[in-house]
């Protein structure tokens, strides 16, 4: 069996509503979906979170962790964490997405990295107490766009509901990416699966990245820790393309499980 069910972002499609979105990761056979906090559940709207929560167990699937767009020791523009929290609690979602400040690792201040550990604590207590874990974005101009950071960040920060997503950072080189992944791993929850080049607009079929997702699925098979791979932001934007880097991923991940009953 394998450590992984796979499902989608659904900011992938901003542009669905729920109902159809849900519809479409069915057809694609995945399992569940990361809900997106800025339009299919917006923060503090708890009407929207249950019956979004609703539809998707009705239709056979699973909230995978609550997308929301808290950026922590931020105050700025940002969300409230409680309403983030009911959000994610109506929604029944078992975690929350959140980012690590809004400062690339180069940019921040000893300040900034305190403010950042001091407001963690606080909302995985917060958390904690609704049973739901919290996971840092794995992203650029945050404190985990670089290994190390993100090493130091989660190390300084040893709580029992936080871990971090992960994701290849863009641009780098398999090898690079792999000793990202090999950084913190212990710690990764769910993984966020795309094909892209070197930025937003360079993307490409999920299948013609096989050489580097072996590669790392088979480093998060090894701990047999159970994840969701949670696909994100297709070539074009296309639905019919999802479907195609869906079934491309149910093959790999049926694959290790395949590989696991024979050993």
């Amino acid at each position: 069996m394998s450590a992984f069910k796979t499902g989608l972002v659904s900011i992938t499609f901003r542009n669905l509503p729920p109902e159809e979105l849900i519809e479409l990761v069915s057809r694609a056979g995945q399992q569940g979906v990361e809900w997106g906090g800025d339009v299919h559940v917006p923060h503090g709207d708890l009407t929207r979170a249950e019956e979004v929560g609703r539809w998707t167990r009705e239709s056979g699937l699973e909230v995978a962790a609550y997308g929301s767009y808290y950026r922590v020791g931020e105050v700025a523009y940002n969300p409230d964490f409680e309403a983030v929290l009911e959000s994610a609690h109506a929604l029944g979602a078992p975690t929350i997405r959140v980012w690590a400040g809004k400062k690339g690792s180069a940019e921040a201040s000893d300040a900034d990295r305190k403010r950042i550990e001091e407001d963690t604590r606080r909302i995985c207590a917060m958390a904690a107490d609704e049973g739901i874990r919290v996971a840092f974005e794995y992203h650029g101009n945050t404190l985990t766009d670089d290994t190390d950071s993100a090493k130091a960040l989660l190390e300084a920060l040893p709580l029992e509901n936080l871990d971090t997503l992960w994701q290849p950072p863009n641009g780098q080189g398999l090898e690079q990416c792999l000793e990202s992944l090999r950084a913190v791993l212990p710690r990764v929850s769910n993984v966020h699966v795309f094909h892209w080049g070197s930025g937003w607009g360079d993307r490409y079929a999920l299948a013609e990245g096989a050489a580097r997702w072996k590669r790392y699925l088979e480093m998060f098979e090894e701990t047999e820790t159970p994840r969701w791979a949670l696909m994100e932001f297709v070539k074009n934007d296309d639905p019919e393309q999802y479907l195609v880097d869906a079934a491309t991923l149910r093959e790999w991940v049926d694959g290790f499980a395949a590989d696991n009953v024979k050993g």
